[in-house]
């Protein structure tokens, strides 16, 4: 791990060549590529100065320096000098998952990658996101998840980047306790806007990746370009009935079975892990695990009653009403009895 002091301002001035390539920026800063001395290639996130007292940087060292795996891009080193606060990562050479599902200049979601590709990008994020929740000798939990957090490499094997907002807790602990409302507008968890769902736990971090697939699969895409939907939809409401009338692919007619199966279910996989209430949501393990299984392993899941990203949070009373089409978790996991309209 590499740390820099005193003269950080012109090696990093240096290695960046005087700050002229820059790869992208979000809210805490704006990262440059740049290269060490050694010849390898790195991204130099800068954070702002203006940001907060420096506790995204505390964060984001604190908690990626304990990572080491394929899905969780590396640290490299960091410097802290003088109120400059800079964080040295490997180069991830495709850049952000952003880039491939957003169309430019458009509101909605358009992805330009095969159907095998984003498979593998949705097992990878989801690989990531477990070794997060129960494979480091701490639990952290992303708090963050969405395409622009996403890196791809050459070969589009995806890394987790940014834990700015991240938490971590003891293995044996789930629930965390913030301030305020942190995370992207789309992908947060509805605990984290209001506490009368539930506690922010690693089950946030699971609604998030349940949020940011059906965005890769072109889902809120198609139904913001459906026209004919009422403004007040929530957009998985369509989603159940494409899945009821066989038309999960929105029309696209030069599909294999075996392609429309593995979309179905990672659709499936994907409506299980937005569900409102946290406890129903399934671990990133049993993602993974239903990920890598067949269709017919994948419960068919109860619909989700929320609120749109445009409107209002429902009361709590009307997530209760909603109680008859929930399914506990454990009875889910354990049950292989499925329910799929193909």
């Amino acid at each position: 791990m590499i740390f820099w002091h005193q003269s950080d301002p012109v090696i990093l001035k240096r290695i960046t060549n005087s700050f002229r390539d820059k790869l992208g920026q979000g809210g805490y800063g704006i990262v440059y590529k740049a290269t060490l001395s050694d010849g390898r290639e790195v991204a130099v996130k800068i954070l702002s100065e203006s940001k907060g007292s420096g506790e995204e940087f505390i964060n984001e060292v604190a908690s990626i320096s304990r990572t080491s795996h394929v899905n969780i891009v590396s640290l490299l080193g960091f410097c802290y000098d003088q109120g400059r606060r800079a964080l040295i990562y490997e180069f991830i050479s495709n850049g952000s998952l952003d880039k491939y599902i957003y169309k430019s200049g458009s509101s909605g979601t358009f992805c330009n990658l095969d159907w095998n590709i984003l498979h593998k990008i949705a097992i990878g994020i989801a690989q990531g996101l477990e070794y997060l929740h129960q494979g480091c000798s701490t639990k952290i939990l992303h708090l963050d998840i969405k395409p622009e957090n996403i890196l791809l490499d050459e070969d589009f094997c995806p890394k987790i980047s940014d834990f700015g907002l991240a938490r971590i807790c003891q293995k044996k602990e789930s629930n965390v306790s913030i301030l305020g409302t942190r995370g992207t507008p789309c992908y947060i968890a509805p605990e984290v806007l209001s506490r009368s769902y539930g506690r922010v736990s690693d089950k946030s971090d699971v609604y998030s990746y349940g949020m940011l697939i059906l965005d890769m699969f072109g889902k809120r895409n198609i139904f913001n370009n459906k026209g004919s939907h009422p403004s007040e939809m929530y957009f998985p409401d369509w989603i159940y009935e494409d899945l009821n009338q066989g038309n999960i692919l929105g029309g696209h007619s030069d599909i294999s079975e075996e392609e429309n199966d593995m979309i179905t279910k990672i659709i499936l996989v994907s409506l299980w892990c937005i569900q409102p209430n946290p406890s129903h949501r399934p671990s990133m393990s049993k993602v993974v695990e239903m990920l890598h299984g067949e269709l017919e392993s994948v419960p068919f899941p109860p619909k989700p009653v929320l609120y749109s990203p445009e409107k209002s949070l429902l009361e709590a009373s009307d997530i209760s009403s909603s109680s008859k089409h929930e399914t506990i978790l454990t009875t889910t996991e354990e049950s292989s009895s499925t329910h799929h309209t193909k």
